[in-house]
């Protein structure tokens, strides 16, 4: 799973997200416009620029829907990222974020709902290649 600066080994339990269950993405639809839609955009759309970083140094929330990058990551590192926060799996602690930590905050179940809602959004496509990555 290293990708770039990222780390071999993610600290969380293994993931299965169910974008096809209709339960857990009507719950990860009601979890994201609560946690996420606030930077991420409450049709998934991100912030502008997100692939600049601002005066602060930090970069902007990327977009969920499929015009962003989110889609190109494994399951279980979009799980870490929500449950231990993206510098548990960086190499560098002192990278600035806006990405708030939700392992206290979301159950394991609710970080799998909410990531099943985004998945649940994209083109089939988009789906079949993910599902495909995961054989």
């Amino acid at each position: 799973m290293k990708t770039d600066a990222f780390n071999a080994e993610p600290r969380s339990p293994a993931v299965e997200l169910e974008p096809d269950q209709l339960a857990v993405v009507s719950q990860g639809a009601v979890i994201y416009q609560q946690y996420c839609a606030v930077c991420h955009g409450k049709n998934l759309e991100g912030q502008g620029n997100w692939r600049q970083r601002d005066q602060s140094g930090r970069l902007p929330a990327p977009p969920h829907d499929e015009t962003g990058h989110t889609w190109h990551h494994p399951d279980q590192m979009l799980f870490t990222i929500l449950k231990d926060g993206i510098t548990s799996l960086i190499d560098d602690p002192n990278y600035a974020t806006n990405m708030p930590v939700y392992g206290d905050i979301l159950s394991d179940q609710e970080i799998v709902a909410v990531l099943s809602y985004i998945e649940s959004t994209w083109p089939e496509s988009i789906r079949n290649q993910r599902a495909t990555a995961r054989e």
